[in-house]
């Protein structure tokens, strides 16, 4: 039956995975959002500092409510921070600050993965949409063109997520070098730094195999069909 294969067991693994990952991402923010940085700077003046050391004087630093919604917005061109990094002075606050600060450098020096990304977005909104309605509905009736059809736009959704993994280790890398290089941290608390993004990078990961694998179990069942 399509609705239940042998790679579930991989998804349910890997599922099993991307809610730990969501656990650990949490709590490690919370025990470095307990450690003071050595500087004393907050994220909100960290991100400034790096802001205008990479000639984005132009780019605002906006104060959004809630905790872990830290983001850059290319389309307005903005640096968003939660309360607990704008207003914070831990490792968390300045390292969550200086990724996102780490992703307008890219997109200033057009790195290519970020290009690639901004450039498929139309098209994955478009196809997250309907892929899922097309693979429901040519599973239940058996059309298999609409069933390719269903692979295909799914698989443009899973290049995003896979994309988007070397921007956000590009975007941490770029954030640590800086860091260090501008002082806003002591060399002892890099690996503090390195802690805290590796673990929001884990929820990417882990996001992007669940995708994966549940491509390879439409095409699994696709060409099973087929035959």
């Amino acid at each position: 039956m399509w609705w239940f294969h042998p790679m579930d067991f991989l998804i349910l693994i890997a599922f099993g995975l991307s809610l730990w990952a969501q656990f650990r991402v949490k709590g490690t923010f919370n025990r470095y959002a307990e450690v003071p940085v050595s500087t004393g700077m907050s994220g909100a003046e960290a991100a400034r500092r790096m802001l205008d050391a990479n000639g984005l004087s132009n780019i605002p630093i906006e104060h959004i409510p809630g905790s872990l919604t830290d983001h850059y917005d290319p389309i307005a061109r903005v640096v968003r921070l939660s309360d607990p990094v704008y207003l914070g002075h831990s490792i968390s606050a300045v390292a969550v600050a200086c990724h996102e600060v780490g992703h307008a450098i890219q997109h200033k020096v057009s790195y290519p993965m970020l290009v690639a990304r901004h450039r498929i977005f139309p098209i994955v909104n478009f196809a997250s949409g309907v892929a899922p309605l097309m693979l429901i509905g040519g599973f239940i009736f058996h059309w298999m063109n609409l069933i390719l059809l269903g692979i295909i736009f799914f698989s443009v959704a899973v290049a995003f997520q896979l994309i988007t993994l070397p921007v956000e280790f590009n975007a941490s890398n770029r954030a640590r070098a800086l860091m260090v290089q501008m002082g806003f941290i002591r060399n002892t608390e890099e690996g503090d730094v390195a802690k805290v993004l590796n673990a929001a990078a884990l929820t990417y990961v882990a996001a992007a195999l669940i995708s994966l694998l549940e491509l390879v179990k439409y095409v699994m069942i696709f060409n099973s069909r087929d035959d």
